[in-house]
């Protein structure tokens, strides 16, 4: 069923790397309850279909590819579902979508992606947008997550005038955690060892717990680390109850943002699926003459993941970079990625430990809303150590053509700085499209960029932020 033989490979060598790509990922197991949280989605639901939408994905890449893929809510996604799709941080009276009408959202894509992958235009579309805005966008996201990382593990706090300063670090016990869960990952990663990301949040908790029967402080409570799995009947058939009021949305003047959002879904699931796809293949020795075998089939199996995992409840569901360290084990077919799948799948049962790390450290309550204020230092060091792993896309940029720079540049400041994807997409579409334009080298921007450009500057031409 696998060519096993025929790829070099064998049983134990793709049980192995089935393995080892789990560890790499595994900590989007922690990560995502405690984000998507944030939208009111409930931490035990989010995690259940995450582990159920991505394990069904994982098995279909493995059966109908064959290749040693894994797939999870990708990173990015899903703070763009929280922090732009749902407005989470956002301006009061700024336009948002619940995080039903986000799943229908997301569930829209899927289909939209599933149907290009079936009939084959899903390359007239990535091809459609330009290097330097595909480096932009994936350093941005970087940057936004790494910032986020650094606010969860209260190494910054708020500033009356720079809205953002280095927070005291005297009896600052939350960001010392921080700080040593960095430590210890950047250790593990320099050193290669397999899951590093995991290990390194693992070790954080443990810290954690033991910071607090130290100084007898409330940090970690320990109950149980294995568990019934539960919460899933609360996010499972969501975007149900969304796609009524997302068409109401549509049919509104809100509609270009409707399309904008529905737009930068399908654009990341494809920009991250391909590259993944193309960039594992490669390692794995799987390419031929140019050309990956199969590769429809791989890219329908990423956006089934993405249809289910918004029926059940979470973000975008997309192949993960981290299954090269599956390969570098050995690992050279789908076998590998049926493995992770189960992996995924036995994962259910620690949903404890998940909610015990993830659930956060209270400091205090918010003065305005009375909610307790929750830190994340076991998470915040994944989220930094992540963000770092994705800038690394600027060195594709070519930096010597202001023109494709400067929108690259845009693009990835202005994530961070306004606190949302899409404005870091939008005056990156806009600045590219107008350099192209008043230099005469109107052929070298797709038309696709000038539409989108020229409905984003309407967007913030006459409607609110």
């Amino acid at each position: 069923m696998f060519d096993i033989k025929a790829r070099g490979s064998s049983v134990g060598r793709e049980i192995i790397g089935g393995l080892t790509t789990f560890m790499a990922m595994s900590y989007i197991l922690f990560v995502q309850p405690a984000v998507l949280a944030k939208a009111g989605m409930d931490e035990g639901g989010v995690f259940m279909a995450t582990c159920i939408s991505s394990a069904a994905a994982c098995i279909l890449m493995g059966l109908l590819a064959n290749y040693p893929i894994a797939l999870a809510p990708g990173m990015g996604q899903n703070f763009f579902f929280v922090f732009t799709l749902c407005g989470v941080g956002a301006a009061a009276g700024a336009f948002s979508l619940t995080w039903q009408e986000a799943l229908a959202l997301t569930v829209i894509s899927g289909l939209l992606f599933l149907l290009l992958s079936t009939i084959g235009l899903r390359s007239h579309v990535l091809n459609a947008i330009p290097d330097a805005l595909k480096s932009g966008i994936a350093a941005g996201i970087g940057m936004f997550i790494a910032m986020i990382g650094f606010q969860w593990g209260n190494l910054l706090k708020p500033h009356p005038v720079t809205l953002l300063s280095v927070a005291d670090m005297s009896g600052n016990y939350l960001a010392l955690l921080t700080l040593a869960g960095l430590g210890v990952t950047l250790l593990l990663m320099a050193f290669n060892v397999r899951g590093a990301i995991l290990l390194g949040i693992l070790i954080t908790t443990a810290a954690a717990w033991a910071a607090g029967r130290l100084w007898d402080i409330e940090t970690v409570q320990v109950v149980a680390l294995v568990g019934v799995p539960e919460g899933l009947g609360t996010t499972a058939g969501g975007f149900a109850a969304g796609l009524g009021s997302l068409g109401g949305k549509f049919f509104s003047k809100h509609w270009i943002d409707v399309i904008g959002f529905a737009f930068i879904l399908l654009f990341m699931d494809l920009f991250d699926t391909v590259g993944t796809l193309v960039g594992v293949s490669k390692r794995a020795g799987l390419v031929r003459s140019g050309r990956l075998p199969r590769a429809e089939r791989a890219l329908a199996s990423d956006a089934a993941g993405t249809v289910m995992g918004g029926v059940l409840g979470t973000s975008t569901v997309t192949s993960y970079i981290e299954s090269i360290t599956g390969v570098q084990a050995g690992a050279r077919t789908g076998l590998a990625a049926v493995v992770a799948g189960i992996c995924l799948l036995v994962a259910l049962l620690f949903q404890p430990l998940v909610r015990m790390v993830g659930g956060g450290i209270a400091m205090g309550t918010d003065a305005v809303t009375g909610d307790p204020i929750l830190r994340y230092p076991m998470i915040a060091p994944a989220l930094i150590v992540v963000g770092a792993m994705m800038i690394r896309a600027i060195r594709d940029i070519a930096w010597d053509d202001i023109t494709e720079s400067l929108p690259a540049f845009l693009t990835m400041v202005t994530m961070p700085f306004t606190y949302s994807i899409s404005a870091g997409i939008a005056i990156g579409f806009i600045s590219y499209a107008f350099g192209k334009l008043v230099t005469g080298r109107v052929r070298q921007c797709p038309m696709i960029v000038y539409v989108f450009a020229v409905l984003w500057v309407l967007r913030y031409a006459f409607l609110a932020p």
